[in-house]
Formats: C-alpha cells, sequence, structure tokens
C-alpha cells in the first residue's frame, strides 16, 4: 500500500442521448507561432507522438481510483467552490481528465463539458466511465486533440480545466494562450502541473547510478517548470489576476520498482525528445539500490515527492478589479502613520 500525505504552501453525450465522439482536425487550430504578437517556440523538448503511446499505456494502467491524482483533482477543483461565478461550458484539457470528472459533484455549476485528450484510448476510457456517472445532467463532449494546437473556437467557453497535463507541452505559453482565446470575457483558466522539485529523489539516484555504471549521465527525468516560472507564464499569456500556489506530496512505495510502476500508470514517464532508449539492466538495479539506501525510511518504505504547482487566470473583462494609476492617490502614508500614530 501507498501513503501519502502534503505539505501545504500557498462534447455530445446527455443523460437521454447515447454518448458521440468526435475527431478535430488540426486544421481547425490557432496558429501558435505568432499568437497576439507573441512568438512561439520552436523548441521541441518532448516528444509529442511518444508521448500519447504513453497516454494510451495509462488508459490501460490506470486504477479505478488513484489517492496522489484524485488528491491533485480535489485541490484543483475546490478553486471553483471560491468563485461566485458559474460556469455553463468547460473544457478539460488532457492530464487525468477520469479523476476531474468524477470529482466534479456539479461544482462551477456547469452544463457543458468537453473532455479533451490526444489519446482515443483515454477519451473511450472517459466516454465509458461516463456512463457510471448517474447523478449529475452533464452534457459532455469529447474530443481527440493536442494541447499544442486545441480544437476549441475562440470565446466559446467559460472554464479551462487541466490537471496534470499541460507541463509536457513543448510551447507552454503557447499553449496557455490558445486556453485564454478559447475563454469567453471573463472566463476562468484553472491548470495543475508538476512542478521542479518533482522527483527530487529519483533523479539523485539516476545520477549517481549512471556516473558509478556509465561514467556519464543521460536525461531520465523530464524538465519542469520552477514555481517562480509560473505567474512569468500566466503574465506573459496574456491572463488577468494571476494567481500560483503550491502543494507538495510525498508518496511513500515499497520500493524504486512500485514508483516507476505507478509513474507508468500515471503516463508521467520520461518522453524526451533526446531520451536514451537504452537502461542497462545494472544501472537500474544500481538506481533501485542507491534510492533504497540514501531515502528509505524505518518502516522500509521509499518516498516520492511530488511538487504541484496551481495556476489561476482570469480573460480580461471591464469588470474586473484593476490597479488605479500610479500616482492618483489621495492620501499619503505619512499622513496614515500620523493619523494612527497619534491614536496609539
Amino acid at each position: 500500500m501507498r501513503g501519502l500525505y502534503r505539505r501545504c504552501s500557498l462534447w455530445r453525450t446527455g443523460r437521454e442521448a447515447p454518448n458521440s465522439l468526435f475527431f478535430f482536425s488540426n486544421a481547425l487550430c490557432t496558429d501558435t507561432n505568432n499568437i497576439d504578437g507573441v512568438q512561439g517556440s520552436r523548441i521541441k523538448v518532448f516528444d509529442r507522438h511518444f508521448r500519447r503511446k504513453q497516454i494510451d499505456r495509462a488508459a490501460w494502467l490506470m486504477r479505478s481510483k488513484d489517492s496522489f491524482v484524485d488528491a491533485v483533482a480535489e485541490n484543483l477543483l475546490d478553486r471553483l467552490e471560491d468563485c461566485k461565478k458559474t460556469f455553463p461550458t468547460a473544457l478539460c484539457l488532457g492530464g487525468q481528465l477520469e479523476a476531474v470528472r468524477r470529482l466534479l459533484h456539479g461544482r462551477g455549476a456547469i452544463e457543458k463539458l468537453i473532455m479533451m485528450s490526444a489519446s482515443y484510448d483515454m477519451v473511450k476510457l472517459c466516454r465509458n466511465a461516463e456512463r457510471e456517472l448517474q447523478t449529475e445532467n452533464i452534457e459532455t463532449s469529447f474530443i481527440v486533440g493536442d494541447e499544442e494546437f486545441l480544437p476549441v473556437k475562440e470565446s466559446s467557453v467559460d472554464l479551462v480545466l487541466s490537471c496534470l497535463g499541460l507541463h509536457w507541452t513543448n510551447d507552454l505559453p503557447g499553449a496557455m494562450i490558445q486556453c485564454r482565446l478559447a475563454l469567453k470575457p471573463d472566463g476562468l483558466f484553472l491548470a495543475a502541473i508538476l512542478g521542479g522539485e518533482t522527483l527530487k529523489e529519483l533523479r539523485i539516484a539516476c545520477t549517481v547510478a549512471q556516473m558509478e555504471r556509465e561514467g556519464g549521465i543521460s536525461p531520465r527525468v523530464s524538465p519542469l517548470a520552477q514555481v517562480r516560472d509560473a505567474g512569468n507564464l500566466l503574465t506573459r499569456a496574456g491572463f488577468s489576476l494571476p494567481g500560483v500556489d503550491v502543494d507538495e506530496f510525498v508518496v511513500r512505495y515499497p520500493s524504486a520498482l512500485d514508483l516507476i510502476e505507478h509513474l507508468r500508470a500515471m503516463g508521467e514517464t520520461n518522453a524526451l525528445l533526446q531520451r536514451n532508449t537504452i537502461l542497462k539492466r545494472d544501472t537500474a538495479l544500481a538506481t533501485a539500490a542507491i534510492y533504497d539506501s540514501m531515502f528509505a525510511t524505518e518502516d522500509g518504505t521509499i518516498p516520492a515527492t511530488f511538487q504541484v504547482i496551481y495556476m489561476t487566470g482570469w480573460r480580461d473583462h471591464p469588470s474586473q478589479q484593476r490597479a488605479k494609476r500610479r500616482g492618483s492617490a489621495t492620501v499619503s502614508f505619512q499622513d496614515i502613520q500620523k493619523q494612527f500614530g497619534s491614536e496609539t
């Protein structure tokens, strides 16, 4: 059994209609090379074709309930309860779609939900799981599409949700800009991505094992965004009222092999374009042994850290609060200090 604890710092299917599955082509997508004057990234870090295969595999290996994934999805959806605004039309984008749909429980007053994944198998899994949700009357649609080429019309949805998916895009700012364009004015963007401190124990064990066995290192864990980058990403994508907060989860496993099995079930294994496709047996065994010797706890389990960065942003609308023009203040802090200072 895995243990989990957390350290916190701040398409179309109605109940009366059969499920439908639609496919979109990239011809409907926005050109991400130049959106709103922002030059898109031409650097390819991740192998998107291999990434689809990973999600296909995860759809078959995925557990019915995963404590870590459920915790992240629950925390993401909790933010909808903090909003008085309702979101009639929502887009759930890649990542852990099934957990988000299962844990939605009417939050956000969503009436139409579009669920999109790059994997046909994952979309099929979510479509089949939808039949078991008899308590919510939400018109649900399913799309097979790529987060990097969003097949959604501009200003067509009130809410964009992404749970553990956007950190696999080659052009994250471009993907976020497309999300903003898909939103209606005063629409909400909510996303959870893995942060740079994720799997730090595995990174260390892999590095030491490769140095010992191979005399050099190659990337075995994908690069991830740092917390300080998240706010810049929201600002660069053009979101207003940006907000970022972080959760850190520590999941305990019987062994490093159980950790790798869990990563495969989540579709979170290495998808680097320049990855080394060969892992020697002795290097793998050495990694597991080093992991155990350096990080094992008294009960024999090993910890794995998952840093989750939550990003919140709104599409611009005149009703949103704005900072006053600089120099427009009518009262100085010095006067306030004198007033309150005299009272004390």
